[in-house]
């Protein structure tokens, strides 16, 4: 693949501007799928700096299963900016879904556990690359599941 294509997909994979991208792929040495973990571990990074910001704003998604498992997710951001947008509603949706699926019993529980779209990821992983594309702090907020 040429570096232009690699540059072009790594940047929709990993949600990661072009200049870290670039970056990643001449660190990398042109291989993408080290510029890959490169793009997570600085994304890693990043998310660790803005964890002490206030998280005022947020999203609240719902999601039933077979009428028989209810939960609630609630995610937060520093802005409503932030909060409207398409990635971050798009990960409320997923962590609805996520928690449907398995149970957890406290927030280190479910921000531990296995995504089940993708097992090489966990829940955590997933808020880190949000703040990597957004650039403000995420966190999970509030979460219910009732199941029948």
């Amino acid at each position: 693949m040429a570096l232009n294509e690699d540059l072009i997909k790594l940047r929709e994979e990993t949600g990661a501007g072009v200049m870290d991208c670039r970056a990643a792929l001449n660190e990398s040495g042109g291989d993408y799928k080290k510029a890959i973990e490169i793009i997570r571990e600085k994304g890693l990074l990043k998310a660790e700096k803005r964890e002490g910001r206030q998280t005022g704003a947020g999203w609240i998604d719902s999601y039933i299963h077979n009428e028989r498992v209810g939960v609630l997710v609630e995610l937060r951001t520093e802005t409503d900016f932030v909060a409207k947008s398409e990635p971050f509603k798009k990960l409320t949706h997923e962590l609805a879904l996520q928690l449907a699926a398995s149970e957890a019993s406290s927030e280190e529980d479910f921000l531990s556990q296995p995504y089940i779209k993708d097992e090489s990821k966990n829940v955590k992983d997933l808020i880190s690359e949000l703040v990597t594309k957004v650039g403000e702090n995420v966190k999970l907020g509030k979460f219910y599941r009732v199941e029948i």
